[in-house]
């Protein structure tokens, strides 16, 4: 933030729906969900922007679950989010709706292949998706109150994420089956019989490794100790469990694209960008009509702004810098 402000921009990063002290969702696993839509998800990014007086932005800028929101800011008003950079989480394009069924009726799907949660729970080495660990009931107790406590579960999950950890040399999956995801680490597909807790504690950092941590020092760390201990995980956990609320309304876009510039950054080291297999390369040949680039930086993970915060500042400015004509009032 500091890099990009000092360059002339007023930066806005707000915390999503479900986090800090945000107001206006249901904090009760068996309550509603509604509020985590991904529309309405637009809708807050866009409130924020008209509450700081703005009627368009240089850029809106998405990292992880924020990279999905930043995507459907540019689809569903590309007059107010003139440019979008995505980091960490390639966007794969909206969903369709069946065509042509009148003249071609769809197909009953005859398979009796079982789900990616059958088949990942049937391996020799029974495993489970991270996602539906995060979507389940004991998941906010599990991370909230873990056996190793909050700090050093927080600090073992944001190393064994990063560069820092030599376990991550990520690849291209060539499906989502169970046997090619199960080629992840296991912060991606669990172990069946473990929580997120277990899972990271066997790769807490050393205490040299946590001392010469240069990118999340032990003080600022304990920000989010303290704000986690507060307000616990299931405003986050959320986000996973929402998906299929309002997708119906989300194939009112279907076949659009994003047609403003687009960038994509994220660490090389980094899972997230090949966790859905097929999304990287949707998003530069099918998702994103004015595609500008794929940035992997070197030595990083899935916190690329925290380890690489200079050079992903550098490659975030090279794209505005090169969008400017957009936002030059009485140009075509």
């Amino acid at each position: 933030m500091p890099i990009l402000a000092e360059a002339g921009y007023h930066v806005i990063a707000p915390d999503q729906r479900g986090y800090g002290k945000t107001t206006g969702w249901d904090p009760d696993y068996d309550g509603d969900l509604a509020s985590f839509r991904r529309l309405n998800l637009v809708r807050d990014a866009l409130g924020l922007v008209y509450a700081f007086g703005y009627e368009s932005l240089a850029g809106v800028i998405g990292h992880d679950f924020g990279a999905p929101i930043a995507a459907w800011c540019a689809i569903a008003r590309p007059d107010v989010f003139r440019t979008v950079a995505l980091m960490s989480a390639p966007y794969g394009g909206t969903p369709s709706i069946p065509f042509d069924t009148v003249n071609h009726p769809a197909k009953a799907d005859s398979t009796d292949s079982p789900g990616l949660a059958a088949q990942l729970a049937a391996l020799p080495r029974p495993r489970k998706h991270y996602q539906s660990y995060y979507s389940s009931r004991q998941a906010n107790e599990n991370l909230w109150h873990p056996p190793q406590g909050l700090h050093d579960f927080l600090r073992a999950y944001y190393h064994v994420k990063s560069g820092d950890w030599d376990g991550n040399h990520p690849f291209p999956l060539s499906s989502r089956k169970a046997e090619q995801m199960a080629r992840m680490p296991t912060y991606y597909i669990m172990e069946l019989d473990k929580g997120m807790a277990e899972t990271v504690a066997e790769h807490m950092p050393t205490s040299e490794e946590v001392a010469s941590n240069t990118w999340l020092p032990d003080h600022e760390l304990s920000v989010y100790v303290a704000e986690f201990t507060r307000t616990g995980f299931q405003g986050g956990l959320n986000w996973y469990r929402a998906g299929s609320f309002g997708r119906a309304e989300q194939q009112i876009f279907a076949g659009r694209t994003i047609d403003q510039p687009a960038v994509y950054i994220a660490g090389s080291q980094d899972w997230g960008s090949y966790q859905s297999p097929g999304a990287l390369q949707r998003m530069q040949n099918e998702a994103c009509a004015d595609f500008r680039g794929v940035h992997m930086i070197d030595g990083a993970g899935h916190w690329v702004q925290q380890e690489k915060p200079d050079e992903t500042a550098r490659h975030l400015l090279d794209f505005l810098s090169g969008t400017e004509w957009l936002l030059t009032p009485g140009q075509d």
